[in-house]
């Protein structure tokens, strides 16, 4: 079987290996000329991920690429006294199994696993597809497949193609943007972070980077008028929203006019209720986007990439059984991460005082308990932080390894 993937960041590379290893003939269209180094922020891998990198055998890779961050450093309004968070226990609490890298590291380790057994079309886009598989580029000329997969990110092409333009969406209200600015602006292994009503502001960096990155949560109160293309107009909205926050903080906006890479978007989050259409369907944020910096949604990427290579292996030539299966695995855990975002959304960036107040004093409490007991209460409820973690990975077919 012939198979399209649109997008080379995680969950494409992710399908891809598994597909390839089980006997499928892969294509992988990126629109980037080379793979993506664009300043990404730090992810999330927790445990069903963590399983798939290591049944991958790319986990010592990925957990040599950690960012290392231990500590917390938490400037709140109206003290002078920074509080001092353990980082390493605040994520024990949310899995058993954990690693923060960066996003361009995690897919470069995964497109390194995949390249040798996958075809890869950089500076490609997919500019139609037919129902009989016909599908045309941008540059390339026109090739069938069986199948094509969007893996193409929260403003999917694929999607667009697929299901047009009136999509469901949810916006949570708040706006991310990440932005690289010199190494030594960062402390080794120290996550500092200022907060204000409706804003967050923090900066990490790692040992193997040469720079370091200074990520920004706000909350405005309405939706900003902006274009996610804008690039000019996202800085000013930036640094309107986070000027005088903290001396160090004007700092690090100083660096945004020149910085070489930038990225800002919405936290929205997709309520798709089905993720394919005939011969095509949606991996990753492409098609369940839970919201950018809240929801989990890399480990998300990485388990659905996997769920549907297992399924389409499972199912043969018939597409349409491997999707409905697909899907009818997903939908509990992208249900489950959509509420989850929706709550840490308000949570992470409170909007008074009190709130910030509450959260930092809940960071000091499990930083103080010793990490069993924190993780015994978090399993309480698997619904809540630990909803990564209880996500099951399927069983493959019996007669593959």
């Amino acid at each position: 079987m012939k198979v399209l993937i649109s997008g080379a960041s995680i969950a494409g590379p992710v399908l891809a290996y598994w597909l390839s290893r089980h006997g499928f003939d892969v294509t992988v269209v990126e629109r980037s000329p080379a793979l993506r180094k664009t300043g990404g922020h730090a992810v999330d891998l927790f445990r069903p991920a963590m399983e798939i990198s290591e049944r991958m055998g790319v986990l010592s890779d990925i957990e040599a690429h950690a960012t290392g961050t231990t500590e917390m450093l938490i400037h709140r309004p109206g003290t002078s006294r920074p509080a001092h968070l353990d980082y390493l226990k605040i994520i024990g609490a949310m899995s058993d199994r954990h690693v923060e890298i960066m996003r361009d590291d995690l897919s470069e380790i995964y497109f390194n696993a995949s390249r040798d057994d996958v075809e890869y079309l950089f500076g490609d886009t997919i500019t139609s597809i037919s129902p009989d598989g016909e599908v045309t580029f941008e540059r390339n000329a026109p090739r069938r497949f069986d199948v094509v997969v969007g893996a193409d990110g929260l403003h999917s092409g694929v999607r667009r193609l697929t299901f047009g333009d009136n999509v469901s969406e949810r916006f949570l209200g708040g706006y991310l943007s990440v932005v690289s600015v010199p190494k030594d602006l960062a402390r080794d292994g120290e996550m500092t972070g200022y907060f204000k009503p409706g804003h967050m502001a923090g900066i990490y960096t790692a040992d193997h980077l040469d720079d370091a990155r200074a990520v920004f949560i706000f909350r405005p109160g309405q939706r900003l008028d902006y274009d996610y293309r804008d690039v000019e107009r996202q800085k000013a909205q930036l640094c309107a929203a986070f000027a005088h926050t903290a001396p160090e903080v004007d700092r690090w906006l100083d660096e945004v006019p020149q910085t070489p890479t930038f990225y800002f978007d919405a936290i929205t989050q997709l309520q798709m209720t089905t993720w394919s259409r005939g011969r095509v369907t949606l991996v990753g944020d492409a098609g369940y986007c839970p919201g950018p910096a809240v929801g989990g949604s890399t480990s998300l990427a990485v388990y659905g990439a996997y769920v549907l290579a297992a399924e389409m292996v499972r199912a043969g030539d018939d597409y349409a059984a491997a999707f409905a299966a697909y899907e009818r695995t997903m939908l509990p855990p992208v249900e489950g991460s959509r509420k989850l975002a929706a709550v840490n959304a308000k949570t992470v960036v409170p909007t008074t005082g009190w709130g910030i107040r509450a959260l930092v004093a809940a960071g000091q409490l499990i930083s103080a308990l010793p990490l069993g007991v924190t993780q015994a209460l978090a399993r309480l409820n698997d619904k809540g932080v630990r909803l990564y973690d209880t996500m099951p990975l399927p069983a493959w077919p019996a007669t593959l390894p």
